[in-house]
């Protein structure tokens, strides 16, 4: 669900890339101001009608979408309007995304005929029950994202009906904005809804929530004593022993660095290294431009690791700190069989 998603944002920009007027007005102005302009309906029409239909079918998905409160894309659309402009960018016809995705399905049906053929060698039965096996699995695979997008489909919905009652409580002056309504349980909106002030306890909440914001580091592993085990690891072994993590998906790619721990406004220019914390599919349409990605969290299965190889660039992943130890503008090589990340070395003058 999530690369046909990005598939048809790509689309959407290609459109817009070929109107004169849009591409301008994407070229020209930021995220917030063709936000602006798209809820105002003041967008070149082309560009208006192309997002109003992307949203429709997929205004419901946000970056952190689990989480209820959350701004969906139909209500602050900045995120994937910024997309669209990063797409303008891709000028080489070879690393536009619908080619990279087509090449990576032509080397999963090439890797199919492949192992056919070496099951062929021992028996005609055995080449067509791989055949039937590996053909099911690429069929169906792709269903294990299907029950989350429609939990989140409910989970708008919750997040639509509470910011409802946020504005009644904003508006009765029990909290100060709308949004507040997501730092209360349920119970504390009832006694909201009955004139009590609920500020303080608000602002308890976003306090500590702006401070969990800023936390650089969530340690995958703690021991009953508190200790960080990739940490305590990190510190026996060395720093400078490489930077290593899991192979996630295979191949290797050079490019600049680029550290990103918000995707949303997040600029990616063609073949750049995303480096990030964790991804969720809300930062999947950087992938259509990257040229390979590097996070800090995760295991093989885990999202963008999955996604990583539908799009057919390499990955590394649970490789500690990699936000920190790696920095924008290195020119780094990823190689996503061995699972390590070796920085270039400047050239001596």
């Amino acid at each position: 669900m999530t690369t046909e998603m990005d598939l048809k944002l790509w689309d959407l920009a290609v459109a817009v890339g070929r109107d004169p007027a849009s591409r301008g007005a994407f070229l020209r102005q930021r995220p917030e101001e063709l936000a602006r302009r798209f809820r105002a309906g003041a967008l070149p029409a082309p560009a208006q009608a192309g997002v109003r239909t992307f949203l429709t079918q997929y205004g419901h998905r946000a970056v952190a979408e689990i989480d209820p409160g959350m701004p969906r894309w139909s209500e602050e659309p900045d995120h994937i309007l910024g997309m669209i402009t990063n797409y303008l960018h891709v000028e080489d016809p070879e690393q536009a995304p619908d080619r990279q995705f087509a090449r990576a399905a032509e080397h999963a049906e090439a890797r199919i005929r492949s192992l056919v053929e070496r099951a062929a060698a021992r028996g005609r039965w055995r080449a067509r029950l791989v055949r039937l096996c590996l053909r099911r699995a690429r069929e169906l695979s792709g269903l294990r994202e299907l029950p989350k997008f429609y939990i989140v489909m409910v989970l708008a919905e919750m997040h639509r009906q509470l910011a409802g009652v946020g504005a009644e409580l904003a508006r009765t002056g029990c909290i100060a904005s709308r949004d507040d309504v997501f730092f209360l349980d349920f119970d504390e909106i009832r006694v909201g809804l009955r004139g009590a002030g609920l500020w303080a306890v608000v602002a308890d909440r976003r306090r500590l929530y702006d401070l969990e914001l800023r936390r650089r580091h969530i340690p995958r592993l703690l021991l009953s004593d508190g200790t960080d085990v990739e940490a305590a690891m990190m510190a026996k072994s060395g720093a400078s022993d490489g930077l290593s993590g899991t192979p996630a998906s295979a191949g290797s790619a050079t490019g600049k660095v680029r550290v990103i721990l918000d995707p949303v406004g997040a600029r990616l220019e063609p073949g750049e290294i995303l480096v990030a914390p964790s991804t969720d599919p809300g930062w999947t349409p950087l992938f259509m431009t990257a040229g390979a990605l590097v996070m800090e969290m995760g295991g093989v299965i885990s999202h963008g690791a999955v996604v990583a190889r539908e799009y057919g660039i390499p990955a590394v992943v649970g490789l500690p700190d990699a936000t920190t130890r790696l920095h924008t503008g290195q020119t780094v090589t990823v190689d996503g069989s061995a699972g390590t990340v070796t920085v270039a070395r400047p050239a001596r003058s």
